[in-house]
C-alpha cells in the first residue's frame, strides 16, 4: 500500500495506457482527460488517491492541484483512503431493500466490520451501503471492486466474502443461476 511520502508515477505499462488516453482529446484540451487519468493511477495505487498522486495526475496534464482535488472529492468513485484489497459496496436503494439488502449489509458488518468505511482487521476488505448500482432487476447485490454479485441472500453474501478471504475463484454475477433478467421460478 502506498502512502503519502511516496513518490507516485505511472508504471511502464501505465504510462503507455495514459498516453493512449491523452491520445484521445485535443492537446489543448488534455486536461479533459483527468476522470481515467485518475482512475488508471487509482488502480495502481492499491484503488485509492492519496495526495502525492493526484498531485501526479495533476502535473501529467498541467493543471493545478486543486482543480484535480476538486474532481477526485466530488466523485464517488475516487477514494481519498486505503480501503482494502476488496470494497464491498452494498447497494440499498429501495429495489435492493425490499429483497433483502439489509441482510447482505449484515453479512458484511459480521465478516468484514460493524462500521462502513472501515478496514477489515486483515486489511483487505471495507464496505459501505452506496444508492442504486443499476441493476435493480437482480436485486440485491454488491459490487465488489469492478464487479457485480446480484441475487444474493446473507449465505451467499457470505459465501463470497469467505472465498475471497481464501483466494479462491467466485462466479461474477448471479449467485442463484439467473440469465439476464430472466425472472427466477
Amino acid at each position: 500500500m502506498s502512502n503519502l511520502n511516496d513518490n507516485f508515477s505511472f508504471n511502464e505499462t501505465n504510462e503507455r495506457e495514459a498516453e493512449k488516453i491523452l491520445a484521445k482529446y485535443p492537446i489543448d484540451r488534455k486536461q479533459s482527460a483527468i476522470m481515467p487519468l485518475l482512475d488508471l493511477a487509482q488502480r495502481q495505487n492499491d484503488n485509492w488517491l492519496s495526495r502525492d498522486v493526484v498531485e501526479y495526475v495533476a502535473n501529467f496534464i498541467e493543471i493545478p492541484f486543486i482543480k484535480a482535488w476538486e474532481v477526485v472529492t466530488f466523485y464517488s468513485m475516487y477514494y481519498t483512503k486505503y480501503n482494502g484489497k476488496y470494497l464491498v459496496q452494498v447497494c440499498g436503494t429501495t429495489p435492493c431493500w425490499l429483497r433483502g439488502s439489509d441482510q447482505v449489509a449484515k453479512a458484511c458488518k459480521e465478516m468484514i466490520s460493524p462500521d462502513q468505511n472501515t478496514l477489515s482487521k486483515d486489511g483487505l476488505f471495507s464496505w459501505m451501503q452506496v444508492e442504486c448500482l443499476g441493476a435493480c432487476v437482480n436485486a440485491p447485490l454488491v459490487q465488489i471492486n469492478d464487479d457485480y454479485y446480484e441475487d444474493l441472500t446473507y449465505d451467499t453474501t457470505k459465501n463470497i466474502l469467505q472465498s475471497l478471504m481464501d483466494g479462491k475463484e467466485i462466479k461474477v454475477g448471479s449467485q442463484n443461476g439467473r440469465t439476464s433478467s430472466k425472472a427466477v421460478s
